[in-house]
This record gives C-alpha cells, structure tokens and sequence, in this order.
C-alpha cells in the first residue's frame, strides 16, 4: 500500500478542487442535489482520463486553468487522483448497505475508492472517501479522506481534500513545470534511443535509415523490413513523443567515399507547454541544449551529460 501512501501525500501537496458551470451535460447526469453521485462521476472520469467530463465538475476559477493545462499534465492529474499510472476501466457498485464503491481497473492495479455518506451544510458538502487497493481485504492499509464540495450555480463541484483548498491556476503552474522537465528527460532518452536504433539499422540492412518511420513496428504480425524495422515503438517513429518532436538527417556522404553519418534533434512541440529546451545530437554522438524558443538547437550550444 505504499503507492497508496504515496498517493495521498501527493495529493495533500497539489490538493483537489474542481468542477465547470458551463459544462452542463455532464453535471446533470449526475444528480446537481446528490454531492455523493457528483464525486462518484468525478472518480469515473478520472479513471477514464476523460478531461472533458472531469472538467464539468471544476469550479469556474478552476476551469479555465484545467483546459489551458497541456493534455499530458491533465491525464497525471487524473492519474494520481485515482492511484494509477495509466487509463483504467471505471466501474461503480453499491453493497447491501448503500454505500457506493468506484473501482478503477488498469492492468497493473485496481484501486477501490468508497463513498462516504455527505455531511450536507448549506452549500457545502463534506464526503468521506476510503481509498485503497481492491485486494485489501481487510481494509488495514486504507487510507481515508474528506473531499468537500461547494454547490456554485445550483452545481456540486468539488472543492477541497480536508481543510486544504485547490487553486488550480497556480498549481496548473507547478504541474506544468514538472510535466516539462519529465519531457525534457524523455527527450534525451528518445534521442539515445533513436541513435542505438539507427546503428542497428545500419548494421542490418547496410545503410542508413531513410527515414524515422523506417524504424518503426511492422505492420500486423508482417516481420521485420527495411521500411518497418521494428526498433523503435510507432510513437518515437511518428517523430513525435511525450511533447517532443524529433528530426533526422543523413549528412556527410560524398563522391570520394566519405561514409555516411546522421544528426538528430528534438524540439518542444509546444514551447512553453510541453518543454523549452531543445535539443541537437551531432554526428560525433555528442549532445547539446539550449532554450531557442522552440527552434532547432545546433552544436555551437553547450554539450550536456549522457
């Protein structure tokens, strides 16, 4: 239950508060007079990843801010709102008592999350949550919270975990930042990646890739080919991955036999959003970085540790 643990620390530093007075549809699906079946859609939509439904339940200072996040911070807010690391299926149950448990289901792990009974206090609603992995029999290892509600335009929309209130704008900030530097570390990563990928092309087929889509995954169960090699996942061949996209270039062939040798480079694919460095791999191996604005870094920028 350590992830648990992890969770809920957390979510204590970046707290909760959410919901959207101009998203109708999906705040009245879930009765606007029940904070209960308000915070059960948001544990669904969390699971799901789905940003446009969790959204109908944001305030409307939090709103705007959640929309302007870029996609990949949205879905790790959603993440850890649940305890998972990936999209999951939801499913929400009532036991012989009444009370509701949402169950997220993913690959790795399922996490129940049970619904308390609301303590309803003129536009505040205060909501008992238990959450825990789903194998806890014994319930020792959960752990347990009060999420609040605020009714805004005749619309539950959740507020708070405990006393600690959720200024999205600021912290879309801090998310943003830390979602940047995951990408930048990723880039670097992608970049070895797609070096290592690009050798063992060449030592297979004798010549260097045409393109990054070359590297990519065959097709169906089609084997392995010089046009679909199988080295590197569909994301990284598409030249775009993890708010980065990534350019490749054959240089140095000529007519005397000068062997043929290749650069590479990563960009932000959204300056400011999803990374500000960018990123250029010489020819030699060596790797340079700088902040240009969302432009091509060259080799006159300082070489950075690999």
């Amino acid at each position: 239950m350590s992830n648990v643990r992890n969770w809920l620390g957390a979510l204590a530093l970046f707290v909760l508060m959410f919901p959207n007075p101009g998203a109708q549809t999906a705040a009245q699906d879930a009765a606007p007079g029940d904070p209960a079946s308000v915070l059960r859609e948001v544990l669904m939509a969390s699971c799901s990843q789905d940003g446009k439904r969790f959204s109908a339940f944001l305030t409307s200072r939090n709103v705007a801010a959640f929309n302007a996040m870029a996609g990949s911070a949205q879905d790790k807010l959603l993440e850890r709102f649940v305890l998972v690391e990936q999209a999951g299926k939801p499913r929400a149950e009532t036991d012989t008592t009444g009370t509701v448990s949402v169950f997220c289901v993913t690959s790795a792990v399922t996490t129940q999350l049970q619904i308390g009974k609301p303590d309803i206090r003129d536009n505040l609603a205060y909501i008992p949550l238990s959450v825990k992995d789903a194998t806890d029999a014994s319930d020792k290892n959960a752990r347990r919270v009060v999420m609040g509600l605020v009714r805004e335009r005749g619309q539950w929309k959740l507020l708070s975990l405990g006393v600690l209130l959720l200024d999205l704008p600021t912290l879309a900030e801090e998310w943003d930042r830390e979602q940047m530097q995951n990408n930048e570390k990723s880039a670097v990563a992608s970049l070895r990646e797609l070096a290592v990928a690009i050798d063992k092309y060449r030592t297979t087929y004798t010549r260097l890739p045409q393109s990054l889509a070359d590297l990519g995954p065959p097709e169906g169960n089609a084997p392995a080919k010089n046009d679909h090699a199988g080295l590197v996942d569909g994301a990284l061949a598409s030249g775009r991955k993890d708010g980065y996209s990534f350019r490749y270039v054959i240089v140095g062939a000529n007519d005397v036999g000068a062997p043929a040798v290749f650069e590479l480079a990563a960009v932000p694919a959204e300056y400011g959003r999803t990374g500000t460095v960018s990123f250029f791999r010489d020819s030699t191996g060596a790797l340079h970085g700088g902040d240009h604005q969302g432009a091509l870094s060259t080799m006159s920028d300082p070489k950075l540790e690999q």
